[in-house]
């Protein structure tokens, strides 16, 4: 029997009184891949930041068990030091501190294990490597003149170095072309276990080739509508979204 890593029960959230998520429901097992496609404004980013406790969006009805354990009211350092990661639709710059540098304290922060300036630069190389990253980038200012296709491979490495239990990656894909795809997916795919589990927000087919995911959801109007394979991100590419808004109503 398969370990559940969390499940999210009657989720309601609301930003500034509107209500966004309206009884999401969700388990994902250790070892399991999830995909969650819907169209815009069905609160696809709004379940990733509700997840990982983003102070404007208000939990109103509802769990979110990870762990076994009630996450509802944990701050986001917390969730993240309990093995939550949420990779950014939009990666941040912060001038003046360097990948090294970030992700060598993120990981002491995390693991609250002093990391060993020298160890940990092994490490480092060998990620960046796997994501066919130049050495270079460990040096340069996180994100500051990163093309859009390095910063989402800088939130896999970080993903990578960090080890969470249940990485969140909101429209990692967005705006990569066909070969950075392909490597951002072979770090997903290096990235899972059967410790672990990944759920990926998307828009579109073109990833799903690479991860071959263990079940796909549909998201509208802010609840999971439809769930099964990779064939319903294949009808969604034909179809478009109208067929699932018409079973829902």
């Amino acid at each position: 029997m398969k370990e559940k890593i969390i499940d999210i029960k009657n989720l309601h959230s609301q930003v500034e009184d509107i209500q966004i998520l309206k009884g999401l429901n969700l388990e994902i097992n250790k070892g399991e891949i999830h995909v969650i496609m819907g169209p815009n404004g069905a609160g696809k980013s709004t379940l990733a930041n509700v997840l990982m406790g983003h102070p404007k969006h208000n939990i109103i009805e509802g769990e979110i068990i990870f762990n076994d354990k009630n996450i509802n009211d944990l701050a986001v350092d917390k969730r993240a030091k309990e093995g939550l990661f949420l990779s950014f639709q939009y990666p941040e710059e912060i001038p003046g501190v360097t990948v090294e540098n970030f992700l060598r304290t993120s990981k002491s922060a995390i693991s609250n294990e002093k990391q060993g300036i020298f160890a940990f630069r092994k490490i480092l190389k060998e990620k960046m490597n796997l994501l066919e990253m130049d050495e270079s980038y460990a040096g340069r200012y996180l994100n500051q003149g990163f093309s859009g296709g390095e910063k989402k491979k800088n939130e896999i490495l970080q993903m990578t170095i960090l080890q969470p239990k249940l990485a969140i990656l909101d429209e990692t894909d967005s705006g990569l072309d066909v070969d950075a795809i392909r490597i951002v997916s072979k770090g997903v795919k290096a990235y899972s276990s059967d410790q672990n589990a990944i759920l990926v927000i998307t828009h579109y087919n073109k990833i799903l080739d690479y991860l071959e995911p263990d079940f796909v959801h549909i998201l509208v109007d802010g609840k999971i509508v439809k769930t099964g394979g990779s064939e319903l991100a294949k009808k969604i590419e034909e179809k478009g979204y109208e067929e699932f808004r018409t079973d829902f109503s």
